[in-house]
């Protein structure tokens, strides 16, 4: 079985009997985002705090 099958069928598991489609879709949708931004700052492309606000503040 493929590893987003199982996280597919370990988040329904993990949801309460009286869970709504929208739920489901909800934290497959919170899942993704986190998987996403995980890999994006292990590939170092990220900006520090100090970078952030300079960002901010010179616009």
């Amino acid at each position: 079985m493929s590893q987003v099958k199982e996280a597919a069928i370990k988040i329904i598991n993990n949801l309460p009997d009286q869970a709504t489609w929208d739920d489901i879709m909800y934290q497959f949708y919170v899942k993704k985002k986190i998987e996403l931004s995980l890999k994006i700052a292990e590939e170092g492309k990220v900006y520090s705090h100090e970078e952030v606000k300079k960002r901010i503040l010179n616009k």
